[in-house]
C-alpha cells in the first residue's frame, strides 16, 4: 500500500527538498511509456549540484534491477569516478526497496529523500528500516514525506490505469 506523507505548509526539514523531488517526478514521468512503474530519482552532489537522474526502467532493459534509484546512483558514480557517494543525497519519489536501500547504504550517501511510503516493499522506515540499521557501517540520513502527496498520487493514477 502506497500512503503519503503529509506535512505542513511550511517545513523546514522537507521544503529545502522539494525542487529536487519535482525533478524526480518529472524522471518518474518518463517511465509510464514503457509501462514502468512511475518511479524517478536524482542525485545531488555534497553542494546541492545535480550529478545524475534515473527511472524505473525494467520494463525497457528487461533488467530486474533497473530500478530509479539503482541507475541514477550507478551515474552519479560516473560522473563522479568514483563508488563512493559521500556527501550525497539521493531524492526519490517512492521508498526504496530492500535492493536499493542496500545500494544507499554501499555507496555512501549522506542522505536519502522520498516522497510516498511503501508500506508493502519500503525499506527506509516503513516495512524494514535497512538504512538504518545499526549492525551496518553506514547509515544515511532519511528525510520522508517531500511532496508525498504528489508522489503517492502520481503511482495511484499508474495503478488505477493499468
Amino acid at each position: 500500500m502506497l500512503t503519503a506523507n503529509t506535512t505542513d505548509p511550511v517545513d523546514p526539514v522537507r521544503d529545502p527538498w522539494r525542487d529536487s523531488m519535482r525533478l524526480a517526478l518529472q524522471e518518474a514521468a518518463r517511465a509510464v511509456p514503457a509501462g514502468d512503474v512511475p518511479v524517478g530519482a536524482v542525485v545531488l552532489g555534497p553542494a546541492g549540484e545535480l550529478l545524475a537522474t534515473g527511472y524505473n526502467e525494467r520494463e525497457a532493459s528487461g533488467d530486474p534491477t533497473a530500478h530509479a534509484e539503482v541507475l541514477a546512483l550507478r551515474r552519479a558514480a560516473a560522473a563522479r569516478g568514483e563508488w563512493r557517494l559521500p556527501g550525497c543525497t539521493l531524492v526519490v519519489t517512492l521508498e526504496p526497496c530492500v535492493m536499493c536501500a542496500g545500494a544507499l547504504v554501499q555507496s555512501r550517501v549522506a542522505r536519502v529523500v522520498y516522497g510516498a511510503d511503501d508500506d508493502k516493499a519500503g525499506a527506509a522506515g516503513s516495512l524494514w528500516d535497512l538504512v538504518r540499521d545499526r549492525r551496518l557501517n553506514h547509515r544515511p540520513e532519511v528525510v520522508r514525506g517531500v511532496l508525498g502527496d504528489e508522489c503517492a498520487r502520481q503511482l495511484t493514477d499508474f495503478f488505477r490505469d493499468l
